[in-house]
């Protein structure tokens, strides 16, 4: 603790924005929003055929694929949505025999979720077409710029977990950013 008071020290806010002279289209928050809309829109356009999964249903797919979670509560936090909207996407999932709810022999308490072998076979396809679209949004920049952009991105989610830290977020999406 280097001040002796907070665990979770910050650089000093700069003054980029500024009321009077804000402008929406502008902020750095509604540029990542809009890329990632766009990013969502094209994977989902690629992977979605009638009847296969969305592109929010995909996202824990990949995340039990890749081994990230393997709880109701670990898949939760990762794909970062409350334990009743996780509960009805795995319903969605469940329904579309892709994923199943094992509860754990050693803590009753636990819900353990598995890919079925259907469910594998699509959350393998995840991957490449995730790679695709990325590399086709970052056309034309360089290695370091891409490596840059990633070190950017990075130091906008460390201040953004410590904020979170310092507990002045809230679980929800906030809308405008």
């Amino acid at each position: 603790m280097p001040d002796g008071k907070n665990p979770h020290p910050s650089p000093e806010p700069v003054n980029f924005y500024r009321a009077e002279s804000y402008q929406t289209d502008e902020s750095v928050g509604f540029l990542m929003k809009r890329i990632l809309a766009s990013i969502s829109q094209t994977v989902e356009a690629r992977l979605c055929e009638p009847g296969s999964p969305t592109f929010p249903q995909w996202i824990p797919l990949a995340k039990l694929h890749m081994g990230s979670a393997t709880t109701v509560a670990e898949l939760a936090r990762e794909c970062q949505l409350d334990t009743g909207a996780m509960t009805r996407l795995l319903d969605r999932l469940e329904a579309k025999d892709l994923v199943r709810r094992v509860r754990s022999q050693s803590d009753r308490r636990v819900v353990n979720i598995e890919l079925t072998d259907e469910g594998r076979s699509a959350a393998k396809e995840v991957p490449q077409h995730l790679a695709a679209v990325q590399n086709e949004y970052l056309a034309g920049f360089t290695q370091e710029e891409w490596e840059l952009l990633k070190g950017f991105l990075r130091r906008i989610l460390d201040n953004a977990q410590l904020i979170s830290a310092r507990g002045e977020t809230k679980n929800e999406d906030p809308g405008t950013p």
